[in-house]
C-alpha cells in the first residue's frame, strides 16, 4: 500500500507485507515447496521470478563470461554468484549456528534446518 503499512505478517519469521499475496509467496521459503516448473527442464522452483531468472540459461546468448574457467552466462547476476564459488568467500552467515555460506539462497536453505 501507498501508507507504508505491512498488515500481512509471517508466522514463521514475524517479516510483514503490505499484500497478501506477497506474504503467500513467501510462506514457501520456510515449507521448501516448489509449485512453480521449468518449461524447458525439470527444475522447480519456489517463486515464479526464480523460474523466469532460471529460463535465461537456456538462451543461447550468454555475454557475461567468467575470467576464472570456461563458463558463460546470460545475466551478470548470475556471473556474480559463481564468482564467489572461485574465490571461497562465504559472506552470508547462520544467525543460530554461525555457519557460512557464499549464496544466500544456500543460507535460506539451511535456515529451514533450525525451525
Amino acid at each position: 500500500t501507498h501508507t507504508g503499512e505491512k498488515p500481512y505478517q509471517c508466522s514463521i519469521c514475524d517479516k510483514a507485507f503490505s499484500i497478501s499475496s506477497q506474504l503467500k509467496y513467501h510462506e514457501i521459503t520456510h515449507t521448501g515447496e516448489k509449485p512453480f516448473q521449468c518449461s524447458q527442464c525439470d527444475k522447480t522452483f519456489s517463486e515464479k521470478n526464480y523460474v523466469i531468472r532460471h529460463l535465461m540459461t537456456h538462451y543461447k546468448d550468454k555475454p557475461y563470461h567468467c575470467s576464472h574457467c570456461e563458463k558463460d552466462f546470460s545475466t551478470s547476476s548470475q556471473l556474480k554468484g559463481h564468482t564467489i564459488t572461485h574465490t571461497g568467500r562465504k559472506p552470508y552467515q547462520c544467525s543460530q549456528c554461525d555457519k557460512k555460506f557464499s549464496r544466500n539462497i544456500s543460507l535460506i536453505c539451511h535456515l529451514r534446518t533450525h525451525t
